[in-house]
């Protein structure tokens, strides 16, 4: 239908499980751990709770070039990721989203740096609300933040797919050590 918006989604099987990424127009606008039968209530209530605009169907067309990033990255060929993203969420969710991109690859954050980063130092629940909150795991790498303590804490895939995450990019060693 003519002025119809989309948001396209497809399938990856990835190094930690099943993906599902979606993109709008303007960018990716979603990575959800599981396959789509299984993260499509969760997506689509997000969809209808950001008012982001769309219907969402399969189109791996859109999506694509997220795709081969994330090959990439799981191949070890990448570190960081330019891609265009549409992000939904307040003013500090995307201030906290843009800051975990300043994150280098094989390295960590507390929450605590994270709030100080972003001239916040007393916001370390709301750091914890904004990550758990955060739409695209892996390409706006939450993985990378832990506790003040060196400790794993909190992840919306879980802890066994951070622990995977920060071993695979060499930051549990110096976490441990």
């Amino acid at each position: 239908m003519p002025g119809e918006k989309y948001i396209y989604y497809s399938n990856y099987s990835s190094a930690i499980g099943p993906l599902t990424i979606a993109a709008t127009d303007y960018g990716i606008c979603s990575l959800q751990f599981g396959e789509i039968k299984d993260v499509f209530p969760m997506m689509n209530a997000r969809v209808r709770k950001q008012h982001i605009p769309g219907k969402l169907i399969e189109d791996e067309t859109m999506v694509k070039e997220g795709i081969h990033q994330l090959e990439e990255y799981f191949s070890h060929k990448r570190k960081t990721f330019d891609l265009p993203f549409d992000l939904y969420g307040t003013a500090f969710q995307r201030l906290v989203w843009e800051t975990l991109q300043c994150i280098p690859y094989g390295e960590t954050r507390s929450y605590k740096q994270i709030a100080a980063a972003i001239g916040t130092p007393k916001a370390v629940r709301a750091i914890g609300s904004a990550n758990n909150k955060n739409p695209l795991p892996i390409f706006l790498p939450c993985h990378r933040v832990i506790g003040s303590n060196g400790n794993m804490v909190g992840y919306g895939g879980g802890l066994d797919k951070k622990k995977y995450l920060l071993q695979f990019e060499g930051a549990l060693e110096k976490i441990s050590s």
